[in-house]
């Protein structure tokens, strides 16, 4: 038999070191692989600026415009959206990913003289598709064509190519990922009606995923009737008429802007929920609600529980005791509101459209209806915005049935580590934040790795002094630096209205 070359002679050696200093173990601690079923998505984030540049353009001087949410989407740190809400499927195997998010934004600008804008964009419910290396953000879009007039709405418009190279997305129950690079396509630079090309470099994306176990499957044979076991909550119940509540609920954010003012470097506050009092993201939920309703009168008078109190320097307000009056196509808003020690009762804060209405599967619902502010809501902010102002919008739920479900709230998911941020750094990579795995039982993979370090080591040494060459390539990398239109304008405003 002929000697084996000196380079196989070597690598025979080292492994057989490394199979007398492994562990039995070692051996057998990797299970029997079974294919993964699809885990389902149930809750989860995803924040995006979708373009800084453009952000500013639209609220600068020349196109003199604003954006407003839809959806339950709301703000985080610097010129970022936040969609929520996600839902969809992971393959752990795989690392491929569908998550659908909802919430929108929309743009508008350069008005005309009878008010029409110009510039008419909404961008709206997400949804990020993943397969391999590589990714696709597809959105509901609808926009005005800047020559014609013409508006364009297609649904799930493949916006942003995303590039997930190099991140690890295998294994997990709950994704995390940071920074994604993105660059719009063409069929995103015909959304945006010109104002960008495709390949454009637009602002990176962070999203969250919560996963769940895939459903068992349904027994063998017939399930359960979903046939009622006798009448219906209201059966024989005259259609007309007041009738009692069963559960009511109302969402309502006060002013974006002014969370912003709270929050930010002139007050550097806080809000805290009291009550019971839930949180929506862009929203604050005063849940069970007690009253009466006459849907065909389209009159309501409902109580809720629930408060939110605001702090910060020279801030100190307080709104709770929240009710909603309904008569006359005109709803009322109003709070007990606590400032500088002293409470007003039953005070009204803003206004809304509200007609008749008949409930459906038991819900009456009106859903982001515009409020505005009213007298003595102005007083109750300290006089930071004038009587009329618009503030955000109202959703108000009422079950007249027993089988009624009032709307989820926006499900944020897992507050994501610290790893997570939303805020951009000035070379953001994609980074995946630390993922849930389960262990298969057997030896632990850590007492694996520390008994078999030496082995492992000198092969890694050894394989080096084989190949005698690079073995990795670089990962990819991304940069925040951007181009703004040739008439965008370097400053930004804080509290477009």
């Amino acid at each position: 038999m002929l000697p084996a070359p000196p380079r196989r002679r070597a690598l025979t050696g080292i492994l057989t070191a490394l199979a007398v200093l492994l562990p039995p173990a070692a051996a057998q601690a990797a299970p029997a692989v079974h294919p993964a079923q699809e885990r389902t998505i149930a809750g989860g984030r995803l924040d995006w600026g979708i373009r800084a540049s453009f952000q500013t353009y639209v609220t600068g001087p020349i196109a003199n415009g604003g954006w407003t949410l839809n959806g339950g989407a709301a703000t985080v740190g610097e010129s970022q959206f936040r969609f929520h809400s996600a839902s969809g499927g992971y393959d752990q195997d795989t690392g491929a990913f569908t998550a659908a998010y909802a919430g929108g934004v929309h743009f508008t600008g350069h008005r005309e003289e009878d008010g029409t804008p110009q510039l008419d964009l909404t961008i709206s419910n997400p949804t990020v598709r993943v397969e391999g290396g590589s990714g696709t953000l597809h959105a509901d879009t609808r926009s005005r064509d800047r020559d014609t007039g013409a508006f364009t709405e297609s649904a799930q418009v493949p916006l942003a190519d995303l590039d997930f190279g190099g991140v690890e997305l295998r294994g997990g129950t709950r994704l995390a990922v940071t920074g994604i690079p993105a660059t719009l396509t063409a069929e995103g630079a015909t959304a945006f009606a010109g104002y960008y090309a495709a390949g454009d470099a637009l602002d990176p994306v962070t999203l969250t995923a919560d996963t769940e176990e895939p459903a068992a499957p349904a027994p063998d044979g017939p399930g359960p009737s979903d046939e009622p076991d006798g009448e219906p909550d209201d059966a024989g119940r005259d259609a007309g008429g007041e009738r009692e509540i069963v559960d009511a609920a109302v969402d309502w954010g006060v002013r974006r802007t002014y969370r912003e003012y709270v929050t930010g470097p002139v007050a550097e506050g806080a809000w805290e929920l009291e009550g019971g009092a839930l949180d929506g993201g862009a929203l604050f939920r005063f849940p069970e609600g007690e009253g009466t309703v006459d849907p065909g009168a389209g009159a309501a008078e409902v109580a809720f529980a629930g408060g939110v109190r605001f702090t910060g320097t020279g801030l100190d307000l307080r709104l709770d005791g929240v009710t909603v009056t309904v008569a006359d196509g005109t709803g009322t808003l109003a709070a007990d509101v606590t400032a500088e020690g002293a409470t007003e009762e039953d005070q009204p804060l803003v206004t809304f459209e509200a007609g008749p209405g008949e409930p459906e599967s038991g819900l009456l619902l009106l859903s982001e209806v515009p409020t505005e502010l009213t007298e003595r809501g102005a007083a109750a902010f300290g006089d930071l915005y004038a009587p009329g102002t618009a503030m955000d919008p109202l959703t108000l739920a009422i079950a007249v049935d027993e089988n009624a479900e009032l709307p989820a709230l926006p499900d944020l998911g897992v507050e994501p580590t610290a790893e997570a941020s939303p805020e951009p750094s000035d070379h953001p990579e994609p980074t995946p934040a630390t993922a849930d795995s389960g262990d298969g039982g057997g030896a632990s993979t850590t007492t694996l790795i520390a008994t078999g370090a030496a082995a492992l080591a000198a092969l890694a040494v050894a394989a080096l002094l084989l190949r005698r060459r690079a073995a990795r390539a670089a990962g990819p990398t991304a940069t925040t630096e951007e181009e703004t239109p040739s008439t965008s304008p370097s400053n930004e405003e804080s509290d477009p209205s």
